[in-house]
């Protein structure tokens, strides 16, 4: 029986495999489903209505990669019409918080942005 390998992550790596969770927890609609998923548990329509610009399919997709990686739990309900609601795991409501830190973080600073890039431009 093989063992488990040990790897050690890089995302300086090109191939390292830290890449794609980085994409996804740092991607736009990823970021976005991270924090509002630290409020509560959503229904798909909720997340769409709550994220300005998503498509359903981008939407779909995140979420997807999102589960995947072991961010977000997805729970079906056997019943007519389908019910599915979304809420973070645990390891996905520690990365969640960390993404929210940044999100305050630019809230906060936006007017300094929007300056820095006038001067810039």
């Amino acid at each position: 029986m093989a063992k488990n390998k040990i790897l050690k992550a890089d995302v300086y790596s090109a191939d390292c495999p830290s890449r794609g969770v980085l994409d996804h927890v740092t991607s736009r609609w990823g970021t976005l489903i991270l924090v509002i998923l630290l409020e509560k548990t959503h229904r798909f329509s909720e997340l769409r209505k709550s994220i300005g610009g998503v498509s359903e399919k981008m939407l779909a997709q995140t979420l997807q990669d999102l589960e995947a990686d072991g961010f977000v739990l997805r729970k079906a309900y056997p019943v007519i019409p389908p019910k599915v609601e979304y809420s973070l795991t645990p390891m996905g409501k520690d990365v969640a918080l960390r993404v929210e830190a940044l999100k305050s973080w630019i809230e906060k600073n936006l007017q300094k942005v929007l300056s820095a890039r006038k001067i810039s431009g």
